[in-house]
């Protein structure tokens, strides 16, 4: 019987890929190096220090990793704070979602971050346990942060749903034997293999739906895309 349902952030609750992307572009750019595309799918799904650990690696920076995280998370809390990007349907799947399962969130992103996403959009209420990218020793696609929180939750792998939009978090969603649907988010499309793991694949936060959470338990047939 399905008990849980555990979401991501960046890419699923809020369209903030591309956002990610810019402030990296224009973190390179004040440096006088470069930030490519290739360069932000590395990064997608993973912890702080995996992602800026990347960073300093690809830019070949003299900078330490926290030093780059710091500055990475300043600007994107202050694009944040002009407008948070919430990814349509976002609010309302984890509304509907909570009205039948108990709720999990488990992302990449640091605690301050996390925390401030979920007090300015209200969904703070909602998930009963937060697992933090700054908690974990391994990030994505390593399972630790899905086993930590279905550990909290006391609910089985098989007995979970995820919900993901990155080649690392569907990764790490497999790695943790749970039921998976990608979503992927606008502009970053999925490998086949990666969309190939994927229970079911939706377009939109806006396609989520009980039927749809119910039904990736059921099926054990060929993927379905909505």
């Amino acid at each position: 019987m399905m008990q849980a349902v555990v979401f991501d952030m960046d890419g699923v609750l809020i369209e903030s890929e591309h956002l990610w992307r810019e402030v990296r572009e224009e973190f390179a750019q004040s440096l006088g190096k470069t930030w490519s595309k290739e360069d932000q799918v590395a990064t997608m799904g993973r912890s702080t220090a995996d992602w800026a650990k990347v960073m300093v690696e690809r830019m070949q920076l003299q900078l330490s990793a926290g030093e780059v995280a710091r500055e990475i998370i300043d600007r994107l809390i202050g694009k944040y704070t002009v407008n948070l990007p919430v990814r349509p349907g976002a609010v309302a799947a984890v509304k509907l979602s909570a009205s039948r399962y108990r709720l999990g969130l488990a992302s990449g992103s640091p605690t301050a971050l996390i925390d401030w996403v979920l007090k300015r959009t209200g969904l703070a209420e909602y998930f009963e346990v937060v697992g933090y990218g700054d908690d974990t020793r391994h990030g994505k696609p390593h399972p630790e942060i899905y086993q930590k929180v279905l550990a909290r939750l006391g609910v089985a792998p098989s007995d979970a749903v995820g919900v993901e939009d990155s080649g690392a978090g569907i990764l790490s969603l497999h790695a943790a034997g749970m039921r998976i649907i990608a979503a992927p988010s606008p502009g970053f499309t999925l490998a086949p293999d990666l969309s190939a793991l994927a229970d079911s694949v939706i377009d939109s936060m806006e396609a989520f739906n009980m039927e749809l959470v119910e039904g990736v338990l059921r099926d054990q047939g060929p993927r379905a895309h909505r």
